[in-house]
């Protein structure tokens, strides 16, 4: 979509801290973090929600996982803990409508979240 900031990231036009690019599938670090570890993976096909989302894309969203596990490691949070949270709409927090994963880490994470 012309106008979604992450698809303006995906294809270059708007400058970002890209800590992991595929052919499905990128992430970057969050420009407000929440934690001391916080970024976003997001799938390089436009879905606003995650309500947009076929049984046809199914693999592309478990490819999400992958990355975060790879970027878990990475990170060093696998042995610690971290969270993935994905909004859907406003009232949820969704702010950007492209579907994005939010992963947080490196604190200790409180529950129930906002």
């Amino acid at each position: 979509m012309s106008d979604c900031l992450f698809c303006k990231i995906n294809e270059g036009s708007i400058p970002a801290e890209k800590i992991y690019d595929d052919n499905g599938v990128f992430a970057i670090k969050d420009i407000n973090p929440q934690a001391p570890v916080h970024f976003l993976i997001i799938p390089k096909k436009h879905f606003s929600t995650i309500l947009e989302v076929k049984e046809t894309d199914h693999e592309m969203i478990g490819s999400i996982y992958s990355v975060a596990n790879q970027l878990a490691k990475k990170s060093g949070l696998d042995q610690t803990g971290f969270r993935i949270v994905l909004n859907c709409g406003a009232e949820a927090g969704q702010s950007v409508f492209h579907i994005h994963y939010h992963f947080l880490g490196g604190r200790v994470l409180k529950w129930p979240p906002g």
